[in-house]
């Protein structure tokens, strides 16, 4: 495994993006675990493109363009969705001790896997980077696909877990705060509009 597939793979999941923003939300409104598991979800959501990309679907969304804006499409309207639900859910950022029920372990990774299975650029990724490592027509390719998949996977969940653990360290001050709460709800509601934005330019 080279250094240059580490580095790259780091940047690309260190760079803030849908499931990090997923991620950093939910360890701000329900704590610790909560965040730890939509990292989990969020990693879940790339195992459909890694599947793609080895069973030749990623081809049909490299080639065709309305199979692509299809698949587009779904994601932004989702992503729409969660800023809607953002805004609508009052109780997104109380405790969970405080009377706010906290969001079963089901939904908070089914939304994780949703935000990644709608976003055909993960896709694209996977079909132009990967097989750079790949040796080509060789007996093996397969199984170090898998493999060098693994280590994204990997990586993205740790640094996911991270991005939510810190949220989840400063929870208890902004809860104190009901103005910086509101402020978070928007500002969450705003990053998924913006993310499906640039998801819809694309």
């Amino acid at each position: 495994m080279s250094i240059a597939f580490l580095l790259t793979t780091l940047l690309v999941v260190a760079t803030p993006g849908t499931g990090a923003v997923y991620t950093i939300a939910a360890g701000l409104s329900h704590g610790r675990r909560a965040s730890v598991v939509a990292a989990f979800g969020s990693t879940l959501g790339i195992v459909p493109h890694l599947v793609a990309t080895i069973t030749g679907l990623a081809a049909l969304l490299h080639t065709s363009t309305v199979a692509y804006e299809v698949v587009k499409y779904l994601g932004v309207g989702y992503l729409l969705y969660m800023a809607w639900a953002t805004l609508r859910d009052k109780d997104a950022l109380v405790a969970d001790g405080d009377g706010g029920a906290p969001r079963s372990a089901a939904r908070v990774i089914g939304s994780g896997v949703l935000i990644n299975l709608l976003n055909p650029k993960l896709t694209m990724f996977f079909v132009a980077f990967l097989p750079q490592f790949v040796p080509q027509d060789r007996p093996g390719s397969l199984g170090v696909m898998l493999q060098l998949s693994a280590v994204f996977m990997g990586l993205t969940f740790v640094v996911f877990a991270v991005y939510g653990l810190c949220a989840a360290a400063v929870r208890d001050r902004v809860l104190a705060r009901p103005r910086v709460m509101t402020g978070l709800r928007r500002a969450f509601a705003a990053g998924f509009v913006g993310l499906s934005a640039r998801l819809a330019l694309a």
